[in-house]
């Protein structure tokens, strides 16, 4: 019986224990999917719904985290100067300010723009993939751990 207690403290290294993993591994499948689900896929949608809207020639107002919807672009539409802001999942973000690039925009309300390059769901597109693709493996970790916990938690 004195040996059960000095073998457990030799298995012991310091490290997060397998608990700890299969919470964080949940935590981040969760994080990821969210990210994917809730933020990246509704932003590729927005610029695929841009596909059929007006063309027009831009040039980059500010550049900034494109992907994250801080770059502004200005365009003439209808005979006037329209500033606006490109979406979040943008590409384009090492373009520098003063850059011309071709924009798509809704007929019925100028404001709402991307870059002609973003249609086809662009870079958030790809970051949807990508962020879902770790959450699955996120996800798949947290299960091989908790089975583990719970054969480790089993008598021999």
């Amino acid at each position: 019986m004195a040996n059960a207690g000095t073998r457990r403290a030799r298995a012991w290294d310091g490290g997060p224990g397998p608990r700890t993993s299969v919470l964080v591994s949940l935590v981040l499948a969760l994080l990821l999917g969210s990210l994917s689900a809730l933020v990246m896929l509704p932003a590729a949608q927005h610029l695929r719904s841009l596909r059929d809207g007006e063309r027009a020639r831009a040039t980059l107002h500010t550049d900034g985290a494109c992907m994250a919807g801080k770059c502004r672009v200005e365009f003439e539409a209808e005979g006037r100067t329209v500033v606006a802001d490109l979406p979040v999942g943008s590409g384009g973000g090492k373009t520098s300010a003063g850059s011309s690039l071709t924009v798509r925009y809704r007929a019925d309300d100028p404001h709402v723009v991307a870059r002609e390059a973003d249609v086809a769901g662009g870079g958030a597109a790809v970051l949807a993939a990508v962020s879902g693709g770790f959450a699955l493996l996120f996800l798949v970790a947290s299960i091989v751990a908790a089975v583990f916990v719970a054969r480790r938690r089993q008598p021999s």
